[in-house]
């Protein structure tokens, strides 16, 4: 007892609806492994984006504190007081005209 000829075909059209099928899911699993890799890349992105932030957020608490303690012990010092301002407005116009030679503009709309 053998297997007929058109057993031999149901199978073989089975298996050619199988092979079809596992085609179909491996486009499917590589579109996938795609968006998966752009989603690593944004989230490597985002965390080192949000890691400067930290940063930068640390070095403006560092700075105030210590012009806070700069104000505190030289307020009976009105020459001292007004020498660190003197500073401080230097500091800031540089750091304005730095800020402004390296913004780029807005593209023309």
């Amino acid at each position: 007892m053998g297997i007929s000829y058109g057993d031999w075909q149901k199978l073989h059209r089975k298996l050619d609806a199988i092979l079809i099928m596992l085609s179909g899911m491996k486009s499917e699993i590589a579109a996938l492994t795609l968006k998966q890799e752009q989603a690593m890349t944004d989230l490597t992105a985002l965390t080192a984006e949000v890691e400067r932030n930290t940063a930068v957020d640390q070095s403006a608490i560092a700075l105030l504190t210590g012009l806070a303690a700069q104000i505190e012990a030289l307020k009976t010092d009105p020459v001292a007081l007004q020498a660190l301002a003197d500073t401080m407005r230097g500091s800031s116009d540089e750091l304005a005209a730095a800020v402004a030679a390296n913004t780029p503009t807005a593209p023309p709309a």
